[in-house]
């Protein structure tokens, strides 16, 4: 299942993957450890197979949607 997170709106990592790539013109994998549980990061684009670039920290990687999930509040309903 995959969720969709707006451009440049704040997520958190919910669970690490097994490792990250950065979200560079040259990708490299890194070891997870570069990211941690509960780590807020800024969306700033959608990839190919339901993975996002994430601004953290220690840099932009690409994050499967599966580990990673909004903390932005759902726009109130408006009442006439």
């Amino acid at each position: 299942m995959s969720s969709e997170f707006p451009i440049g709106s704040k997520v958190r990592v919910v669970a690490l993957p097994p490792y990250v790539k950065t979200a560079e013109p040259m990708p490299m994998l890194r070891p997870a450890d570069v990211i941690h549980i509960g780590e807020e990061g800024i969306v700033l684009d959608r990839r190919p197979g339901g993975y996002w670039g994430v601004r953290f920290t220690r840099g932009a990687f690409l994050i499967d949607s599966q580990y990673i999930e909004s903390i932005e509040k759902p726009p109130a309903p408006q009442s006439d």
